[in-house]
């Protein structure tokens, strides 16, 4: 599966950069295949990995704030591996014409 997710401080004001910072260490130190834009963090694996990857996203800056919104997303497919690469090269290929 893939699941993009934003996870956001609620009440510590408009810069919120740090905090989303927290979020996405986690993300990068569990191995799992992700990527980081400027409105989700997509993350990739089986169902149980990318959810407790979540979790632990949403606790680390829950810790932090006392309080988050989290918008989640996800991609259920089975038998599919390294969609976050492919399925941007499939439309990357069709804006080339091919």
């Amino acid at each position: 599966m893939i699941a993009a997710f934003s996870v956001t401080p609620i009440g510590v004001g408009e810069d919120v950069g740090e905090y989303v910072a927290e979020a996405v260490r986690v993300v990068r130190a569990s191995g799992l295949p992700n990527r980081t834009d400027a409105m989700f963090t997509s993350v990739e694996g089986d169902w149980d990995e990318v959810m407790d990857v979540i979790k632990r996203a949403v606790a680390a800056v829950e810790a932090r704030c006392g309080r988050v919104s989290l918008v989640l997303k996800a991609d259920i497919r089975r038998g599919v591996t390294d969609g976050l690469t492919t399925k941007v090269e499939t439309v990357e290929r069709h804006l080339a014409g091919g």
